[in-house]
């Protein structure tokens, strides 16, 4: 009878002890489960922190480019109505186009982090914005003479202030791609580089310059 007893008491206590082993590795399971995605969410978190990563100098182009790029915007528009070259007109209309989505997408860029985005360059006090200081930037007189222009004189005109007007574009991204740290922003000048230098070509040739 003593001996039925101990068998009993020793199988209860070993199938007790197998669930209590049970139950901690279910329990280690589900902490390294946790510390799992706890790693995760943190290595997903920094990635994104380094994705995003910026510094003064990508502040600095996108906060210049902006003003930059909608003067070259506002001269290219006068093209439609005032240009006598057909070549011109298409010039002005490619350049209008690629430009306006980069001022959105800069904007864009300043919001996120927090920055000053520079205001709309209303009629044409371009000269008097604070920005005629950096590289190719047109001043009021130059708006001036470009907006009363007309005909071929207003192509030769467009043509020999826009070439500037790149020239600083292609300097300003230049800086950046060697300074900048934000890869969207140094890809942008990247871009910019590569298609201003080649419309900078193009309109040499309009010029009869090369």
């Amino acid at each position: 009878m003593t001996s039925a007893r101990t068998l009993v008491r020793r199988a209860a206590l070993g199938a007790t002890a197998v669930a209590a082993a049970l139950v901690l590795t279910a329990c280690g399971s589900d902490d390294g489960g946790s510390g799992t995605a706890a790693a995760d969410t943190s290595a997903s978190a920094s990635a994104e922190a380094t994705a995003d990563a910026h510094n003064e100098q990508d502040v600095s182009f996108a906060q210049g480019m902006i003003p930059h790029h909608q003067q070259a915007v506002q001269m290219s528009k006068m093209a439609a109505t005032q240009a006598s070259s057909a070549e011109v007109k298409d010039l002005a209309a490619r350049i209008e186009k690629a430009q306006d989505p980069e001022i959105e997408t800069m904007s864009g860029w300043l919001k996120a982090w927090g920055e000053d985005v520079p205001a709309d360059m209303p009629g044409m006090d371009h000269g008097n914005s604070g920005h005629s200081g950096m590289p190719g930037m047109m001043d009021t007189e130059d708006m001036d003479e470009l907006m009363k222009a007309s005909g071929k004189g207003f192509d030769t005109v467009f043509l020999t202030m826009m070439v500037e007007h790149h020239e600083g574009a292609v300097e300003m991204a230049t800086t950046e791609k060697d300074k900048g740290q934000y890869g969207p922003a140094t890809k942008l000048a990247d871009d910019i580089i590569t298609a201003q230098t080649t419309e900078i070509e193009e309109m040499n040739k309009l010029l009869g310059k090369s």
